[in-house]
């Protein structure tokens, strides 16, 4: 494990130690935290790899201090998993549209977090990796540069969260063949855990809202998954 950095902002001092105890078992430097606005002086002076979130906290409660970190573009590219002692599929929804990569309810098994972690410092590593490959996805006006991790359409740059992008180039390169929900999770989310294929939906949503009119070409194939446009 090459001890990469996760900032934990958890007021719950019995979760953040549980947390924090796992992740420093599996080989990563965790810094903990209880309120997001300790977290963002973190964020300034450390170089931190993902953050684990709860939804609620003193002061900032979760959500805001996701969509804040996802307005920064110091800070949009670092994968959140959000953490709520709250069940409600909204909860859930909301964390996934302001730009969480994962979402985890309480109480959580500390080995799925692990492999949840795992897996998306995972994902990210391949992307650095891949960084001096040149690599450019086109669909008429709409490009996706793989190594700049850039969307553009014309020349206007289109933000997305790391999970947009993941799944955009995924569909723009299997463009015409129709992906399962549980393939998209599977390849673009990299794990295999209990993950309602909602969590894909939620995405598909954001992405096409995102993309305008090029939005329209991620179609839904009824009852099994979504497929990007084939022909221009």
């Amino acid at each position: 494990m090459s001890g990469e950095k996760i900032l934990i902002v958890e007021d719950d001092k019995h979760i953040s130690k549980l947390v924090k105890y796992n992740l420093d078992k599996a080989g990563y430097s965790c810094t903990t935290v209880i309120t997001g606005e300790e977290g963002f002086e973190v964020l300034d002076k450390e170089n931190i790899d993902l953050i684990i979130l709860d939804v609620m906290l003193p002061k900032m409660d979760g959500f805001e201090v996701c969509r804040l970190i996802k307005q920064e573009d110091e800070y949009a590219g670092i994968p959140i998993i959000m953490l709520t002692a709250r069940a409600e599929e909204i909860d859930r929804i909301v964390g996934l549209e302001l730009g969480a990569d994962d979402y985890l309810a309480k109480p959580f098994s500390p080995r799925e977090l692990v492999l949840r972690v795992k897996a998306i410092l995972k994902r990210a590593s391949a992307q650095a990796q891949k960084s001096d490959v040149k690599e450019i996805l086109s669909f008429e006006k709409l490009k996706v540069d793989i190594p700049r991790h850039k969307v553009m359409v014309n020349t206007k740059e289109i933000k997305l969260t790391a999970m947009e992008f993941d799944l955009l180039a995924t569909l723009l390169k299997r463009r015409g063949r129709v992906q399962s929900r549980e393939q998209l999770l599977n390849d673009v989310w990299g794990i295999e855990a209990d993950v309602t294929t909602r969590t894909v939906d939620t995405h598909v949503k954001r992405l096409r809202q995102k993309l305008g009119r090029y939005g329209k070409y991620i179609e839904t194939v009824r009852g099994y998954g979504y497929r990007f446009f084939e022909q221009e």
